[in-house]
């Protein structure tokens, strides 16, 4: 691949975006995904995000919308279970074994299996129960609770890249925006991070976790 990440590289048609919230995806993967889908033309991308409700269903629709326009196609569903609450509703173990059963994704992005918003670690395991044989990158959501860990896979983000995920989440998430982490220093602070980590050429990476990857 010559140290560029591309779908068409890693046999990748089908994508899997998961999110408990309206903006878990962009924060976690968002530029990566802009990576994706502009260097490997023809990628479907199924984005899910779990918990919403009035004015937020529609800003994480728009907040789809900028992200995806690069796809081949996309299927964009938003669901409305109770935040704060995933552990103890039976139907999420129900709703990802419809997804198991009709999804075939090359990659699945969801959050990571150590955060500790009970939203965010029940998807991960779920994901992990449900994908088990996929390729699976767990990222990484800046939050007061101190817990981003020490991701291994990175992902260099060219300044395009990295302009258009701070500007895409800002834009499309204008009542989140009173919330004392919710800015744009945050999400260009975690990207400068990892980028420092892995020598990005931009100074800018995402990063996320892998319990499991198999080279063939």
């Amino acid at each position: 691949m010559g140290g560029v990440l591309n779908a068409a590289a890693l046999g990748a048609e089908r994508i899997l975006c998961l999110g408990a919230h309206c903006d878990d995806i962009e924060i976690g993967c968002g530029g990566t995904l802009l990576k994706l889908l502009e260097s490997s033309p023809g990628v479907h991308v199924d984005w899910i995000v779990f918990s919403s409700s009035g004015v937020r269903e529609a800003e994480a629709r728009a907040g789809a919308a900028r992200f995806l326009a690069g796809a081949a196609s996309a299927n964009v569903v938003v669901e409305s279970f109770r935040e704060r609450y995933f552990p103890y509703v039976p139907e999420l173990k129900e709703y990802f074994d419809v997804l198991g059963a009709t999804l075939r994704p090359d990659i699945v992005f969801t959050h990571f299996r150590d955060d500790l918003h009970q939203d965010h670690v029940l998807l991960a395991n779920l994901a992990l129960n449900t994908f088990r044989d996929h390729l699976i990158l767990e990222y990484e959501i800046p939050k007061w609770d101190g817990d981003l860990g020490r991701p291994a896979v990175f992902v260099p983000l060219g300044q395009e890249q990295v302009d258009a995920k701070v500007e895409a989440i800002w834009d499309a998430y204008e009542s989140q925006r009173d919330k004392h982490w919710f800015t744009k220093e945050t999400f260009l602070a975690t990207m400068r991070l990892r980028g420092i980590e892995c020598k990005a050429p931009s100074g800018y990476a995402e990063a996320f976790h892998c319990r499991k990857l198999v080279l063939a």
